[in-house]
């Protein structure tokens, strides 16, 4: 690496992007993967045990004055806009500040908001303490794909992403099992067994966060602020572990990058960056989001609803009919994340948003014509949240991959937010009243506007969806940084070693 004084910053020529892709897959990247990607796992608890424990919430003992649709209505709306906003407020400061350091302060923000909500005893608190839970958790949307992204090598970047971002429905389906346990009241008082599970929740978080102290600051976001020198001692002792037990030496890298470091980029900046120079990929992220919310929501948020509506399951069994469903979502991302790096970002993750928008609308008509009980429903959801989960998590994948470094943690924060305010808040508003109704005609109408819009945003991805595949972050996007284009794999080095970058 080689750097030169310039009036606006210093300007630097390395390998590092280069050294970080090329790496082969080791336990090293596995402490990554566990130390990032668990907090889905809350996440999944979270969204699955409140809308589980709805309908004993809304039972007379429960400690709450609530009503179950104001739990899956009001408080989840209310658990999105947190999100929304704390990934637009976390993620802005991503950027400014780094991956590591938000992603310590996001996790204990949650932590003890969603401890806060074990105590709730009004529903003003808990409505406050979702909100608060979900503001954590949305700026940990924007720092752990941006640091997941910028450390995973770019062959394995794809399914990593995925398998990460699926891990949500582990969570789900402890949270679907859990439940059954907090809500037998013959083991916990009905006004305590809930309380335990928000508890648990908290409890995880701290290991988590104990296990998070172990993972370094992303070497590229180093690199653009100033901290060559930082990023060259990590990248270095990242080599080293890898190397611990192989028997040949690690591939050279081939490829340099000359960029001009500077401390920040303005929203001017990332506003023009965006929805001028990458409009398509602006309008994909867009239709990716919306869709996915929409079907999730669809679903999701009435679930339990459903099942005790029309199918006359008792609330405390519903946990397991969910655990089935999050086994499905989190088997799509598994076993279908492999095809998006090798068959290719377009046809995969067009083909998981058609095919479960049209599932879905197989499933609408077929509960519209009486034909399912409650299994055989879970089973078509089961089906359907296969390949929607795949779809979702190509979603987080495609903004975090698809704009430059620079803007990469406030572009996933703004598409996360805009996309689920869209259809994350308005959505269980919506969807909450339709189930709520008893009417099969009105969720018949919910099924269909999930599922249309998720056939939509397939047909963008048809179109729009880049070919990202097994591509390093710099060459799918040039870094607003760089003074002159990146080589791609394989390709000559914009420098040679040792020389000085203009």
């Amino acid at each position: 690496m080689s750097t030169a004084q310039a009036e606006t910053g210093r300007t630097i020529t390395t390998d590092i992007p280069a050294r970080l892709d090329r790496l082969p897959w080791s336990r090293w990247h596995w402490t990554i993967v566990i130390g990032l990607g668990t907090v889905w796992i809350l996440d999944g608890l979270e969204v699955t045990v409140v809308g589980n424990i709805a309908p004993r919430l809304s039972e007379p003992g429960s400690g709450l004055p609530i009503t179950s649709g104001q739990v899956t209505g009001l408080a989840a709306a209310l658990y999105v806009a947190g999100a929304c906003l704390g990934a637009l407020f976390w993620g802005r400061l991503t950027d400014r500040w780094g991956r590591k350091k938000l992603f310590m302060i996001t996790l204990a923000v949650y932590l003890a908001a969603t401890a806060l909500t074990a105590f709730s005893f009004h529903t003003w608190w808990f409505f406050l303490f979702r909100f608060l839970t979900g503001f954590g958790i949305g700026g940990e949307y924007a720092a752990i794909n941006s640091a997941i992204d910028e450390l995973i090598p770019a062959k394995f970047r794809g399914r990593i992403d995925l398998m990460i971002n699926g891990s949500f429905w582990l969570g789900a389906v402890g949270g679907a099992l859990l439940s059954i346990v907090a809500l037998d009241t013959s083991i916990f008082a009905a006004d305590v067994g809930w309380r335990l599970t928000f508890a648990l929740g908290a409890v995880l978080a701290l290991v988590i966060l104990l296990v998070r102290r172990h993972v370094p600051e992303s070497p590229r976001w180093l690199l653009i602020h100033g901290r060559d020198d930082e990023a060259e001692r990590i990248v270095s002792s990242i080599e080293r572990k890898v190397e611990e037990g192989r028997e040949e030496p690690l591939p050279p890298a081939e490829g340099e990058i000359t960029i001009k470091q500077r401390r920040s980029v303005t929203f001017m900046e990332i506003g023009r960056t965006v929805f001028a120079k990458y409009r398509r990929r602006a309008t994909l992220g867009f239709a990716l989001f919306i869709g996915q919310a929409f079907l999730y929501n669809a679903i999701t948020f009435g679930f339990g609803a459903i099942l005790t509506k029309f199918f006359d399951v008792p609330s405390g069994n519903t946990g397991y009919y969910f655990a089935v469903i999050a086994v499905g979502n989190f088997l799509g991302p598994l076993l279908l994340g492999r095809l998006f790096d090798t068959v290719g970002r377009r046809v995969m993750i067009s083909s998981t948003y058609l095919l479960s928008g049209i599932l879905l609308f197989g499933t609408a008509w077929l509960f519209d014509q009486g034909s399912l009980s409650a299994t055989t429903m879970t089973a078509c959801w089961c089906a359907v949240l296969f390949f929607a989960s795949a779809g979702a998590s190509s979603a987080y994948l495609t903004v975090s991959e698809v704009f430059p470094m620079e803007t990469r943690a406030m572009s996933i924060a703004f598409f996360y937010a805009l996309g689920t305010a869209a259809g994350g808040i308005s959505g269980p508003l919506l969807f909450a009243k339709l189930t709520e109704t008893g009417v099969v005609g009105d969720t018949v109408l919910a099924f269909q506007i999930g599922a249309g819009l998720m056939c939509a945003a397939g047909l963008v991805a048809a179109f729009l969806a880049v070919k990202a595949e097994r591509r390093s972050l710099e060459d799918i996007a040039r870094p607003l940084s760089a003074v002159t284009k990146p080589a791609t794999e394989g390709a000559r080095p914009a420098a040679a070693p040792g020389t000085t970058g203009s």
